[in-house]
C-alpha cells in the first residue's frame, strides 16, 4: 500500500512564498560557515585577538588567517597588530559594514527558513 498522505483540499489554496529576494539578500563573503561564525562572534564585542578567534571556532593560524584576510578584503573586519609586553597580537574587529551585511544575511536566511 501507498503511505502517501492525502492530499487536503487547502494544499491547493496554500502559495510557496516567493524567495527570490531573500535568495538575493544572500552574501557569498559570508556563505562560508567559518567566515559567518568568525563574522558573528566579533558582532557584540570591540575586537577579540586571533588566538581567542582561533580556539574558539576550532581551526587552525593558517586556515584562520585566509579567512581573516579574505573577510578584511571584503570590508567586513579590520586587523591591528600590536604588542602585549614583548609578544605580538593580532586583533580583530567587525566593520560597520560588516555590521550591516551580518544583519541582512542573517535577515535573508531567517525568511529563507520561513522564521
Amino acid at each position: 500500500m501507498n503511505a502517501t498522505p492525502a492530499a487536503s483540499s487547502n494544499d491547493a489554496d496554500e502559495t510557496i512564498p516567493h524567495l527570490g529576494e531573500s535568495l538575493a539578500r544572500i552574501d557569498p563573503d559570508l556563505g562560508n560557515p567559518t567566515r559567518l561564525g568568525l563574522v558573528a562572534s566579533l558582532k557584540n564585542r570591540d575586537r577579540a585577538e586571533f588566538k581567542l578567534l582561533r580556539d574558539s571556532l576550532g581551526i587552525s593560524d593558517s586556515v584562520l588567517s585566509r579567512h581573516v584576510t579574505a573577510l578584511e578584503k571584503a570590508g567586513l573586519v579590520s586587523v591591528a597588530k600590536g604588542y602585549v609586553g614583548k609578544r605580538p597580537r593580532t586583533w580583530v574587529s567587525i566593520t560597520k559594514d560588516g555590521i550591516r551585511r551580518l544583519d541582512g544575511h542573517v535577515q535573508a536566511l531567517r525568511e529563507i527558513a520561513g522564521g
